[in-house]
């Protein structure tokens, strides 16, 4: 593996750990920085994004374990850890269901940085919106402070909301953040059921992808696979820990005005002709 091979794999795997679990759009900014490290075009790109996705959510099953291992563990016994694992069921069912229907024709129309650029703004304006609904309603809009209190409706809705993010720009973690705050679920409560709902929606798709590209898995690649995954954990892991405290006290509006400068961004640059993005 040569050094530049090796700096955009840190580099892409590093921008997966820090983007998939901000409302920011991990997928989105893949597309963005693998079009401008040119770093895209090929299947053994594609491949390698689905390899860091595994590791930034298995840093979130290492600062969850215990909670995860309680609910395994709970399952034979405990009402409680089958209502939390039957709400994830529910909550992952609608993304699954219009994914494999029509994973294909997203690919093909929206997986460029111009759409994302439109995604991003538009979820950027959306999240603003969330917000100054939330700050008017003050305590009335929360009605479910803990992601035990979920209800299967709740989970429902929180996962029709997750179906948004299919469209590469939009977010996953801000589809069911957002949504799930607009349901009326506490704000850090709705990050933690976020967290949550990553673990089978990117384990699905990564056994799926790597399943059809499993040829892919060359000995030649296996080195900038190895480093972008090591790059997603540690900067997942990290990431992870900070934005729960992080939303303890703070809104998402920082990641709202973020995501419309880095839309307007990229639409500039694209329409300007400063870059010859790839289709």
């Amino acid at each position: 593996m040569d050094w530049l091979l090796a700096c955009k794999a840190l580099i892409l795997g590093v921008v997966e750990g820090l983007t998939e679990f901000l409302p920011v759009s991990s997928t989105g900014h893949l597309i963005v920085v693998g079009s401008l490290l040119d770093f895209s075009d090929d299947e053994h790109a594609k491949t390698f994004d689905v390899v860091i996705q595994l590791g930034a959510i298995l840093a979130v099953c290492w600062e969850f374990r215990r909670r995860i291992g309680t609910v395994i563990v709970g399952l034979p016994s405990r009402p409680d850890a089958r209502r939390f694992a039957l709400n994830v069921i529910i909550a992952t069912i609608p993304a699954v269901v219009l994914g494999l229907l029509f994973e294909k024709s997203i690919k093909q129309a929206l997986f460029s940085p111009v759409p994302v650029a439109f995604a991003l703004v538009a979820g950027g304006v959306v999240i603003l919106w969330a917000e100054a609904r939330q700050r008017a309603r003050g305590d009335t809009a929360v009605r479910v402070r803990s992601i035990d209190d979920l209800s299967p409706l709740d989970a429902l809705k929180v996962g029709l909301a997750q179906c948004f993010a299919l469209i590469p720009g939009t977010s996953r973690s801000g589809s069911t953040i957002i949504g799930g705050m607009l349901f009326g679920i506490e704000r850090r409560a709705a990050t933690e059921f976020s967290f949550f709902l990553a673990i089978p929606i990117i384990f699905g798709a990564t056994a799926y992808e790597l399943y059809k590209d499993w040829h892919l898995l060359t000995a030649d690649a296996l080195g900038s696979f190895a480093l972008g995954f090591a790059a997603a954990f540690v900067s997942a892991f990290i990431c992870i820990r900070w934005l729960l405290r992080y939303v303890a006290s703070h809104d998402f509006t920082v990641f709202a005005w973020y995501r419309i400068g880095f839309g307007l961004l990229i639409l500039l640059i694209g329409y300007s002709g400063g870059l010859s993005w790839a289709d």
